[in-house]
């Protein structure tokens, strides 16, 4: 099934302009066709989870800038790796992203198949070794790829660090001392822009399907993740 009848039938719209204002409400069928139908953009390519909006308020690009979070409840600000990258490189740059936090980590996989609630929702799964972990998320390579309402966090709390592989198919890195991420994205060709902007900051369009829906419940199973983490 292409972009577009994904579109109709399964899309969710985020960070959209107030009502009235969105780049997508007075596009005729072909237009939103050509539209959702572009995946390049320069050297950059997307993946088939998201799709920018139509006036490009963000034009989609390869690069990482430095970031902060702010967890209230240790009242402490954790750096962060913001970073997208082409498509052709991505899935190996997520796994590649995965060694430095060692042997076991614990992984959340992150829905927004349920149309019934807002948000999303995290399962949790502790102590899994790395490698084996690995393997199951290459078995899974196209849902995690090119499902938009699928996510999917490694960490490892003792140190603590987390990589994110998120819904828009960005990757994240939380923690201190992260020198060694930005060297993996360096030499995977991903370079430093503090000032680039990303797809989730303006409004955007993800895809889903019902395939990848059961996709995600046998992921789920895989790992062992049968219930929602509070």
């Amino acid at each position: 099934m292409g972009f577009l009848k994904r579109f109709f039938r399964n899309v969710f719209r985020e960070g959209a302009a107030p009502i009235g204002t969105s780049s997508f409400e007075r596009l005729s069928e072909e237009e939103l066709e050509a539209h959702l139908g572009v995946s390049r953009y320069g050297d950059y390519s997307l993946t088939e989870a998201v799709r920018p909006s139509y006036d490009l308020q963000v034009m989609p690009a390869q690069g990482y800038r430095h970031d902060s979070y702010r967890d209230e409840q240790n009242s402490a600000t954790v750096p962060v790796l913001m970073a997208a990258a082409s498509r052709e490189a991505l899935f190996d740059l997520f796994l590649d992203l995965l060694d430095p936090l060692g042997f076991t980590v614990d992984a959340v996989l992150e829905t927004s198949h349920n149309r019934d609630s807002k948000g999303h929702s995290d399962l949790y799964r502790e102590h899994i070794d790395l490698p084996v972990l690995k393997s199951i998320l290459c078995e899974y390579e196209d849902l995690l790829m090119n499902d938009g309402c699928t996510g999917v966090a490694v960490l490892n709390p003792g140190i603590p660090q987390e990589i994110q592989f998120d819904e828009h198919k960005l990757l994240i890195v939380y923690g201190e001392n992260l020198g060694e991420f930005e060297e993996i994205l360096q030499r995977s060709g991903v370079h430093c822009s503090d000032q680039m902007k990303f797809i989730t900051e303006a409004e955007h369009v993800h895809s889903s399907s019902d395939t990848y829906g059961r996709q995600f419940e046998e992921l789920k199973t895989r790992l062992g993740m049968d219930c929602a983490y509070v």
